[in-house]
């Protein structure tokens, strides 16, 4: 099944309500009190993929991090993409992920649930689950308290 449509499929039947489900937020935002999120629903990313955002500065006010989970679906991809400016750390909790990264995507390497992954800020990549019938599902850590304010396609003018 193409990824869009696997995406449309898991919002719409997988996840109901998934269009106007807000994260609910226990706690004060404002730095006083430690801060619950529940995240009832997937929302796209600009990488093309469903993410659960947890913790950013929207949801925890958090001013230094951003944390989510992210599905990539049976034989789907993320969109080449860079954090600008921001460290990223994954830990793959589900399937095996091919990742191509640097200039041109020429390098490439395969991690599995379990693994912890480091990308620095700016370094060029793209995720692929290598099945084609199971989900990849992973935690991703950012330096960036607005996780998708920072995503720039890679390259720039790229939008496929």
């Amino acid at each position: 099944m193409h990824p869009a449509r696997w995406l449309a499929v898991a919002l719409a039947v997988l996840l109901p309500g998934a269009a106007s489900a807000d994260p609910a937020v226990i706690g004060k935002t404002d730095g006083t009190e430690v801060v619950t999120v529940r995240v009832p629903a997937a929302e796209a990313s600009k990488q093309g993929l469903p993410i659960f955002p947890g913790i950013s500065g929207k949801t925890a006010g958090a001013r230094g991090l951003s944390m989510l989970r992210v599905v990539i679906p049976p034989g789907g991809k993320a969109k080449a993409h860079i954090h600008k400016g921001y460290e990223t750390a994954v830990y793959v909790i589900q399937g095996r992920v091919e990742t191509r990264y640097g200039m041109g995507l020429k390098k490439s390497v395969v991690n599995q649930a379990g693994d912890f992954i480091y990308i620095p800020p700016d370094v060029p990549h793209q995720p692929f689950n290598l099945s084609e019938t199971e989900p990849a599902i992973a935690i991703v850590a950012r330096t960036d308290p607005n996780e998708q304010e920072s995503v720039e396609l890679y390259p720039p003018q790229a939008d496929k």
